[in-house]
């Protein structure tokens, strides 16, 4: 994605679709992003009602605002379809596909998609949160080097992993955080965005907080989020900091000198600096909003 169309997303809410108090609070809040659920968070007798109430939020859905992405159920499901055909009429800025295992759950999407008349910058993200989608992350990845394909994003769901692993579940998530990793790296392979997962413990905002930190460190573009009060904390968390971005502006003027512009190395205050660290720096001021 170029960097001059850089969206953040830092900061992303999962609302379900049935909350009708819960949409009309959105324009209040400074989330990146909104996923508005159809899956998880609706009960299967709410489905119906909860894919209307969607249809008036986006027939009224103020100009500007977060990206605004659905989380549809898998096509597969008894809900599947009415859920493409309501997402597709919403015209979002992406749909959210859950239990993904394998390639052929992109193709098909991409298909029902196409054969639904999806315009071309409707773009797909997917949840890995399964132990197959684990096993073939690198594959899932390529779609994104795929110009004809429409994947943007991977967002993590630890917790079906951990569901159907078996693994621990502990505050510091130690057991977990080698697929987290793996996630991140395909993701990067991939030319993708990918969002930490949520965190479900709202009420302690401290440890949310390091939870944040620590998905920052480990290279992840945001977080997914279950309550407005984790926004602010997501926020600060995945946002550079003041010498961060101090460092990279520096990065570029250097880079930007005439005796430079050859150069594929040079040094900066003593320290070895590559194109590669220009690029670095690129994409950091553009999170920063500093183009």
């Amino acid at each position: 994605m170029p960097e001059t169309n850089y969206r953040p997303r830092r900061a992303v809410l999962f609302v379900p679709a049935a909350n009708e108090k819960a949409l009309a609070k959105l324009p209040s809040l400074a989330c990146d992003a909104v996923i508005f659920d159809l899956e998880d968070s609706v009960a299967p007798d709410a489905k119906a009602a909860a894919r209307e109430r969607l249809r008036a939020w986006f027939q009224a859905r103020p100009k500007g605002g977060p990206e605004c992405i659905i989380r549809v159920n898998p096509l597969a499901s008894e809900w599947g379809t009415e859920d493409l055909l309501a997402a597709r009429a919403c015209a979002p800025d992406a749909i959210l596909l859950p239990k993904v295992d394998t390639p052929r759950d992109i193709h098909d999407f991409d298909d029902a998609l196409d054969e639904a008349d999806a315009p071309e910058n409707l773009k797909l993200w997917i949840m890995v949160e399964t132990p197959k989608a684990m096993l073939n992350i690198g594959a899932l990845a390529e779609f994104g080097r795929n110009r004809a394909a429409r994947l943007d994003c991977f967002v993590a769901g630890p917790n079906d992993l951990i569901k159907d692993t078996g693994v621990l579940a502990t505050p510091d998530r130690r057991y977990i955080v080698p697929w987290l990793l793996q996630m991140v790296l395909a993701a990067r392979a991939g030319g993708l965005d990918v969002l930490d997962g949520v965190s479900n413990t709202f009420s302690d905002l401290d440890a949310f907080a390091l939870e944040c930190a620590e998905g920052a460190a480990m290279g992840f573009d945001g977080k997914t989020l279950i309550h407005p009060a984790q926004i602010g904390p997501a926020l600060k968390a995945f946002s550079p900091s003041a010498g961060a971005v101090a460092e990279a502006l520096a990065i570029r003027a250097a880079f930007a000198l005439p005796e430079n512009a050859a150069k594929g190395v040079i040094s900066i205050d003593g320290r070895m600096v590559e194109r590669l660290h220009l690029a670095q720096a690129e994409r950091l001021l553009a999170r920063a909003g500093r183009h």
